[in-house]
């Protein structure tokens, strides 16, 4: 038996589980090998330390009382003490939730063209494209929505195309912006930059 063989089988003796042949076999290792002996002491002694401690009892309430001792967490407030609290800020909320909510679905329901802005005598509307010819003139912003825009002419303004697209030829002279909006959440902040606009001013 060698010294590492020899340790574990110390823990087995002290605990009364070895039987006789290791326990012969190891006593004589302990016998041969001073380390392992003086290991096997230290172990011993160790042992009959911890027998010989008084056990300590738990009292039976001793959970209890601990429980009872620690701080008590205030409950969080449930969302609806809190919309008691703020009514204002909570029908507002509905109110624009409601609001993105109804033009969200006009936006897809929405397909037909549309055509907003000045002098619309000066424009040609063709299986769903808006023409600006060449030497025409629009004065102010226009809109489209639902169809393609073919720009040739002037157009002292922006033009803002929705869910369409546009096409500018080299005669084509612009003043303002292009805004070409094929997504609801662009539309959206475009309206309310439109809102805004006039307040700022």
């Amino acid at each position: 038996m060698n010294c590492e063989e020899a340790l574990p089988l110390m823990h087995e003796y002290l605990d009364g589980s070895m039987d006789g042949a290791e326990a012969a076999e190891l006593k004589r290792h302990l016998l041969q090998c001073p380390d392992c002996n003086r290991i096997f002491r230290e172990l011993e002694m160790t042992d009959a330390l911890v027998k010989s401690t008084p056990r300590i009892v738990a009292p039976s309430d001793l959970t209890d009382r601990i429980m009872k001792s620690l701080p008590v967490r205030p409950k969080r407030d449930s969302w609806l003490s809190w919309v008691k609290r703020h009514p204002a800020i909570s029908v507002a909320s509905v109110f624009l939730f409601v609001m993105l909510g109804s033009f969200l679905s006009m936006w897809s329901q929405d397909q037909e063209l549309t055509v907003k802005g000045n002098n619309l005598d000066q424009l040609v509307i063709e299986d769903g494209t808006v023409y600006l010819p060449k030497g025409h003139r629009v004065e102010g912003n226009l809109m489209v929505r639902g169809g393609d825009v073919q720009i040739d002419g002037d157009l002292d303004g922006n033009l803002v195309v929705v869910d369409g697209k546009y096409h500018t030829a080299s005669t084509a002279n612009i003043s303002g912006k292009i805004y070409s909006i094929n997504q609801a959440a662009e539309w959206l902040v475009y309206q309310v930059k439109e809102i805004l606009a006039p307040a700022a001013q």
